[in-house]
């Protein structure tokens, strides 16, 4: 009779996926903290604290991540790369990556992709599709919420309010966004997400064996240690 995984194995897979994701926050604190390490000041820093708080991060690990990119404890050297490609059936693709070795993580990238049907494309081949913009995720599941986050964020200068189910999407402009969440949060509301991202303008939609395989590309990018975020432009199901 087969067994499933262990308690400690699952521990320690748990553990490992947790210790992915601090790595991840503390690169995107220090790059922040670059431009100076004042949250009160530097929103993106601000909201790179705030995900790692959510995350449950201790306040010690986010300062000793601030002094490290402000320059208070010796150099830092890593660098912010974006890199843009395609996926299987031609799915546009921006890949944004902290690293210390460009070469380690272009090589990495370049392999992922050409390992599910895609390539690696030049600098502007694909970043026209996207725009850079705040986006707010909000659970509008209780009756009459869609439309007091519908008021409160538009009232607050937001562009664009879509619900789709139980959840809505705010969006405003990248520099708009930390003061239309601090209105949807004074309105009661706490964002399941807000960040700064790559929207495309128009989705493609796929499906079938295209739709499996750009999981998988996706959840391989996202597993390199040097991988920040993942954007396409694909209308991609949720897997079952």
């Amino acid at each position: 009779m087969g067994r499933g995984p262990s308690i400690e194995g699952r521990k320690n897979a748990e553990d490992a996926r947790r210790g992915k994701i601090f790595t991840k926050l503390i690169r995107e604190i220090t790059i922040a903290a670059r431009n100076g390490g004042d949250p009160a000041t530097n929103s993106r820093l601000r909201a790179g604290i705030d995900k790692a708080l959510s995350a449950n991060m201790t306040k010690d690990t986010i300062e000793r991540a601030i002094r490290r990119g402000s320059g208070a404890e010796g150099a830092d050297d890593m660098h912010e790369l974006r890199y843009e490609g395609y996926g299987p059936s031609g799915v546009a693709l921006i890949i944004d990556a902290m690293t210390d070795n460009a070469q380690r993580t272009v090589a990495d990238v370049r392999h992922a992709l050409a390992k599910h049907g895609g390539n690696l494309g030049t600098s502007g081949s694909v970043a026209f599709q996207f725009h850079r913009v705040g986006e707010i995720v909000i659970d509008t599941s209780k009756p009459g919420s869609e439309d007091q986050v519908l008021e409160a964020a538009l009232d607050a200068g937001a562009d664009d309010v879509q619900t789709e189910g139980a959840q809505t999407t705010v969006l405003s402009t990248a520099d708009n966004l930390e003061a239309v969440k601090k209105a949807l949060t004074s309105a009661g509301f706490v964002p399941a997400r807000a960040d700064v991202v790559m929207r495309p303008e128009n989705r493609v939609p796929v499906s079938g064996e295209v739709a499996e395989t750009l999981h998988d590309l996706i959840e391989w990018l996202e597993e390199l240690d040097d991988v920040q975020e993942v954007y396409h432009n694909a209308a991609l199901p949720a897997r079952e």
